[in-house]
């Protein structure tokens, strides 16, 4: 009868052991392996930056962006940056043309920006699509934004990406 106990007993600690081994196999596979899987952004900090098609100053300039322009890093490639951007259109953009400052870029047009965080407040102006922003601080779901002209104001987060 005791050697019944601690079959059972041992049977369980193995049970509970696989048991746990495949919750944190689980948790590996759903979780990102390395930080550029881990959505990595950085936004330009030129007026106007080319985006090529290839990792090289010969590649053809895919698009222009402006200043605050966020992206996501895919992949890095010697001095180059594979990006994405709110589209999911991708393309390569040189390391010295980006930073690490946060920015987001409207989705919408007919954007209010407000003198606070908070529909409440006044509408200081009113911006379309594709506008670059950078955050300088966060309230809740409201950012304090600056263009590239210096105007601040507040704008929603679900306004933004």
């Amino acid at each position: 009868m005791v050697e019944t106990a601690v079959f059972e007993t041992k049977k369980q600690i193995f049970l509970r052991s696989i048991t746990v081994f495949l919750l944190l196999g689980l948790c590996f596979v759903l979780l990102p392996v390395s930080g550029v899987q881990a959505a990595e952004r950085m936004s330009v900090k030129v007026g106007t930056a080319n985006v090529r098609s290839g990792p090289s100053k010969t590649s053809d300039v895919s698009w222009q962006v402006t200043k605050y322009h966020p992206f996501q890093i895919l992949k890095k490639k010697g001095n180059w940056y594979e990006c994405k951007d709110f589209e999911g259109d991708t393309g390569w953009l040189y390391k010295d043309l980006l930073v690490k400052t946060g920015t987001v870029i409207t989705l919408k047009n007919n954007c209010n920006i407000r003198s606070g965080p908070g529909s409440d407040n006044r509408i200081l102006f009113i911006i379309d699509r594709e506008v670059p922003l950078k955050v300088i601080k966060r309230k809740g779901r409201w950012l304090k934004i600056e263009h590239e002209d210096g105007d601040q104001g507040w704008i929603h987060a679900s306004l933004v990406w």
